[in-house]
């Protein structure tokens, strides 16, 4: 793709999100998209076949972006609860900065159709196995639960950061949505950590 078309490309991404955010995915009509991006009508479809595919590939772009900013921010981070919650952090904090990107993939994703939940939660699926793969190291390092349900465990933390984002969006974004970050991780590191478990042993 050349520089033009990418610069194209990414006006429309821009733009569809600008549309998305304000008049909601289902009311927006690629016109509306087009006049964001300030490019005609015509040009959305020589970079996509449909506005499912404008929402697909949004979403696909900067969960990437948020990904590839996860996978930095804990390069060289040997402590798995640190690493977890510089992860909770980038996640409240790069959503708080974008308010429209939080709107897009907190609300309108939920009332978007099956096939197209199911090709979003393909993008999803790198930052998952991220969450995984500390909690993993944490196990190994007893630093967690030995017995820790890890599948389970990495779906609960993702499920109370995108529950803290929504909760953000729907009280109009009244309070730092970054300053929920310790309050969030400590709550789990409690239930998770090995000296949780002890402590609860020696009580009963």
């Amino acid at each position: 793709m050349t520089t033009k078309k990418n610069e194209k490309y990414q006006l429309i991404l821009q733009g569809a999100l600008n549309v998305f955010a304000e008049h909601g995915y289902h009311r927006s009509q690629v016109s509306k998209i087009a006049k964001a991006a300030g490019v005609a009508d015509g040009t959305i479809y020589l970079y996509f076949k449909r506005k499912e595919d404008i929402l697909i590939r949004l979403f696909q772009e900067k969960l990437g972006e948020l990904v590839e900013k996860f996978h930095q921010s804990v390069e060289g981070i040997t402590d798995p609860a640190e690493a977890l919650r510089k992860v909770c952090y980038i996640h409240f904090s790069e959503l708080e900065s974008n308010p429209q990107l939080a709107y897009v993939t907190q609300i309108e994703l939920r009332q978007s159709d099956l096939e197209l939940r199911k090709e979003i939660g393909s993008a999803l699926k790198p930052y998952i196995v991220l969450i995984e793969n500390i909690l993993k190291q944490g196990v190994e390092e007893k630093l967690f639960r030995p017995n820790l349900n890890i599948k389970l465990v990495r779906n609960l933390i993702f499920g109370s950061m995108d529950e803290a984002v929504t909760s953000w969006l729907i009280s109009g974004r009244k309070y730092p949505l970054s300053e929920q970050v310790d309050d969030t991780l400590d709550f789990f590191l409690h239930g998770i950590s090995s000296r949780a478990q002890a402590d609860t042993a020696r009580t009963e």
